[in-house]
């Protein structure tokens, strides 16, 4: 959890007004929920390995007896927690308000959220989550609009080339039926699967097979694995996709791709940016349908991702509800955007001596915002240079010396720069 020096927090308040002007045009409404979800909520097993990472509020009124008592059972020592994601809290959200929303509900949200992470870099105990989501929508083209607006923010903010990978889980699971994986040993082929990036292909058979994997499934993905990759050099579409799967793979899903990939070309006048890989896991388990990740060629991490998620909303109404997410990962952004000036036309620093009566200076300074300006009072020091190099540092651009008695319009500003 970390504190923002005003610089900093300036920074981030640019990017995040790039972010929500884009998606709003995009046609998203924004919410907002609150930062703690009932225990039980959190903990329903829809939040994957995040319900593990879950800061949760010690019930109101327990005594040391009963909470010695309850010492090994968290659900009877916490009646809430902060929420660890914007998702659950959504699933909540529209199951509370349905009736309220469209048919077809675009949501955007932008909120911190906490998880109880081993800090580093890139990875930290508070952060801020930027989602859009679509509830309402069970065709391709509430994943497109999600991937076309968030490749539409990225270039707004300067980072142009952004990438979309794309997968399927049903396109996964149809491959682990192919290769011959029982469907109880599934989740733990997919963990390991998902490090085919960071460990290999040779790294990923020794752990399925450490794992205790079916023999003859991990040497068929194993075989998969080192075969030729023809598709490498191919377009999105659908002889791409092909040549990526083994034989087998559900013709549906593999037209649901190709439908997707044409609604994004059709939105960017032509430009496909979007690359399948069949090994593309992410983590939750709540998705059922296409999942996504934004790549950036400056950097080798991704910057976002989201999938489809149709099952969890049931949970809440009791009925299915095709819903589908893309979160933007802002923290991973925010370091890659070039610095920007401040949104105010002008950015004036008044330097004044003592003798100026604080009237005359707040009514400079009244008189200078009106006209759109943003304003800075600074008493004159001894070291005048250190004070306008702070001024400047500060994101101020000129300045001028202010005596008793003088007229606002009078003032002669100068570059700090």
């Amino acid at each position: 959890m970390r504190d923002f020096l005003p610089q900093d927090k300036a920074r981030r308040e640019r990017v995040l007004a790039v972010i929500r002007e884009r998606y709003r045009a995009h046609g998203f409404d924004e919410i907002e929920t609150p930062v703690v979800e009932d225990y039980d909520r959190l903990h329903a097993g829809i939040g994957g390995d995040n319900e593990k990472l879950a800061f949760n509020v010690l019930k109101r009124g327990l005594d040391a007896e009963a909470i010695i008592a309850a010492a090994d059972d968290p659900a009877a020592l916490s009646d809430l927690g902060l929420r660890y994601d914007l998702t659950v809290p959504l699933a909540r959200f529209y199951a509370t308000h349905r009736a309220e929303l469209p048919t077809v509900f675009r949501s955007l949200q932008i909120a911190p959220v906490w998880r109880a992470e081993r800090p580093q870099k890139g990875r930290y105990r508070q952060f801020v989550q930027c989602d859009i989501d679509i509830i309402g929508d069970g065709s391709a083209r509430a994943e497109a609009e999600l991937m076309v607006a968030s490749l539409d923010a990225l270039d707004a903010l300067g980072l142009e080339g952004g990438v979309i990978r794309v997968n399927d889980r049903r396109a996964l699971d149809g491959m682990l039926d192919v290769f011959g994986f029982a469907a109880e040993e599934r989740p733990g082929v997919l963990i390991t699967i998902d490090k085919l990036d960071k460990i290999g292909i040779d790294g990923v058979a020794a752990e399925l097979r450490e794992r205790g994997a079916t023999p003859a499934a991990a040497d068929a993905f194993e075989a998969f694995g080192r075969r030729p990759t023809p598709e490498a050099d191919l377009p999105f579409g659908e002889a791409q996709i092909r040549a990526a799967l083994p034989e087998g793979i559900d013709d549906a899903v593999v037209a649901g791709l190709v439908a997707l990939g044409d609604a994004v070309a059709a939105a960017r006048g032509g430009e496909v940016p979007l690359a399948f890989d069949p090994f593309l896991v992410r983590g939750m388990g709540y998705y059922t349908g296409t999942i996504f990740e934004l790549a950036h060629p400056s950097v080798g991490y991704s910057l976002g991702g989201g999938g489809r998620y149709d099952g969890m909303i049931g949970r809440f109404l009791g009925q299915s509800v095709p819903a589908v997410g893309f979160s933007i990962g802002f923290e991973r952004i925010v370091d890659l955007v070039a610095d920007g000036v401040d949104a105010a036309s002008r950015t004036l620093v008044l330097v004044h001596d003592a003798d100026v009566p604080v009237g005359e200076l707040v009514a400079h300074k009244a008189a200078l915002i009106a006209t759109g300006a943003r304003v800075r009072l600074e008493r004159r020091t001894k070291n005048l240079t250190a004070l306008l190099a702070r001024s400047a540092a500060d994101g101020y651009g000129e300045f001028a010396t202010v005596s008793a008695g003088a007229d606002t319009a009078a003032l002669e500003f100068k570059p700090l720069a």
